[in-house]
């Protein structure tokens, strides 16, 4: 039984009006034109249906009302001698009927509107583009099996991964250590025991320089005390007034030495 019996027919596309028409013998080799078809005189209308079963599609024509079949051609190849385009219309094509006897003839099919006859290309397009990957994706299959056993891969029962991400270390922080968060001023934190804020610093002032007590006569400092080496007292020279006195009365006196005194007098 061949793979086209058994597999299932889809639709792919239905247009409710389609024109037959007779053609004439092609004349040349440049293809069909509709223009010799005689448009205004149809042979026959009805409805189009192209399914395709298998690998193979059909262009079905039926009547509109009953859904009889009037003729169908199969189309295994696209674009092929199956169906052609006329060279002077895109709403005209040639295809070929087959009756089950083995029999076949060309007719021309065409649409009153071109929406409808771009679908009809569209719809045969598309599904020998689907033909064509299957075949391929069949002999990329087959190319594997025999290239050899392909690789299992899975994980077995019971067997597992590890995955060694690395050493980290973390520091170890000391017992009692007080965390300090950063503040967004910039400034240190206060120190431990104060109700927050930032303390300001306090400014030393210098000791004040205290002047020595005055002391009355008969009384000694601690400075004489430690100073008071047993000096001899200075002489008095008996003069009552300014020690300098004399220098300053007679500048160019000669130099003489007053009795009972050490100061020498200019």
């Amino acid at each position: 039984m061949a793979d086209d019996e058994l597999s299932y027919e889809s639709v792919l596309c239905v247009k409710p009006e389609v024109h037959v028409y007779r053609i004439p013998p092609v004349s040349s080799n440049r293809g069909h034109r509709a223009a010799e078809w005689k448009l205004d005189q149809p042979a026959w209308s009805g409805r189009m249906r192209i399914t395709a079963k298998g690998n193979i599609a059909y262009i079905k024509l039926e009547d509109k009302t009953s859904g009889e079949l009037f003729a169908q051609a199969p189309v295994e190849q696209y674009p092929g001698i199956s169906v052609e385009s006329v060279v002077d219309s895109s709403r005209y094509f040639v295809i070929r009927i087959q009756d089950g006897t083995g029999r076949h003839a060309f007719i021309g099919i065409g649409f009153a509107d071109r929406g409808d006859s771009f679908d009809f290309n569209v719809a045969l397009q598309d599904h020998f583009k689907w033909v064509k990957q299957e075949g391929e994706i069949a002999k990329q299959a087959q190319t594997g099996q025999d290239a050899g056993p392909k690789l299992d891969l899975g994980f077995k029962d019971g067997q597992t991964i590890k995955i060694n991400i690395g050493n980290i270390k973390k520091k170890d922080t000391p017992t009692g250590a007080v965390k300090s968060r950063p503040t967004g001023s910039g400034l240190l934190p206060p120190p431990p025991g104060s109700k927050g804020g930032v303390t300001p610093p306090t400014l030393i002032q210098p000791p004040l320089l205290t002047p020595p007590p005055v002391l009355q006569s008969g009384q000694n400092s601690n400075t004489d005390l430690l100073f008071d080496l047993s000096a001899p007292a200075p002489i008095n020279s008996g003069a009552s007034g300014d020690l300098w006195g004399d220098f300053a009365a007679a500048p160019n006196s000669e130099k003489r030495v007053s009795q009972g005194s050490e100061w020498v007098q200019f």
